[in-house]
């Protein structure tokens, strides 16, 4: 009865049941999220460290805040911060997952990444890295440069991006409008601020 329950729902609502099941096979496991995180921090350190080494024209009377490596320096610290927390909420799967059921977590573990569940997790990733590169050209080439400001033009892709990845999951968690809201707010959001930061403190010329 509740396999029946469950086809007819797939059947009524293919598009939830579709954007449920890619949710279900793109979930990473929390070793491989560690592993990543490790490895964003280390280029993260990296990056800090030859920004701080770059020469600061000081001789030249630069200001200091247009200096070669301040904005590298900026990204390198966000991208140590974000994979400290990829690394804390990968620790905190690991650490729950072992704790609670260690037996039952083995058996799942073992069944949910079977080779069917790894193939069509990698054939999502492709999917979504073509994707992300489809919105990156179509910002470059088909937002910027055609009479559009560049907040408004950067709030659109920072937004349809959001909305187009994370469509998935929020169809999954019947968050779809939500999403919708929170893409929008993360666009414009990222718009004016990016336009602030790099026109009118970092004294950058914006297309």
């Amino acid at each position: 009865m509740t396999q029946q329950l469950h086809a007819t729902e797939a059947i009524t609502h293919p598009m939830d049941a579709e954007a449920k099941g890619e949710a279900s096979a793109r979930r990473t496991s929390p070793q491989a999220d560690l592993r990543q995180s490790i490895g964003w921090i280390v280029f993260g350190i990296v990056v800090i460290v030859l920004s701080w080494r770059m020469d600061r024209l000081e001789q030249q009377d630069i200001n200091p805040y247009t200096v070669p490596g301040l904005l590298p320096g900026f990204l390198g610290l966000a991208v140590v911060l974000f994979g400290s927390l990829l690394l804390w909420r990968s620790w905190q799967r690991i650490k729950t997952s072992t704790d609670a059921h260690p037996a039952e977590t083995a058996v799942q573990s073992s069944s949910a990444h079977s080779v069917e569940d790894v193939e069509r997790g990698e054939e999502i990733e492709r999917r979504r890295i073509a994707t992300v590169l489809v919105l990156c050209i179509g910002y470059a080439a088909g937002l910027m440069g055609h009479g559009l400001p560049f907040w408004l033009a950067t709030s659109i892709f920072i937004a349809v991006a959001i909305g187009v990845l994370q469509f998935a999951d929020r169809t999954a968690r019947g968050q779809r409008w939500r999403g919708l809201i929170f893409s929008l707010a993360m666009g414009i959001a990222t718009g004016i601020g990016t336009t602030f930061l790099f026109q009118d403190l970092f004294l950058v010329r914006l297309p």
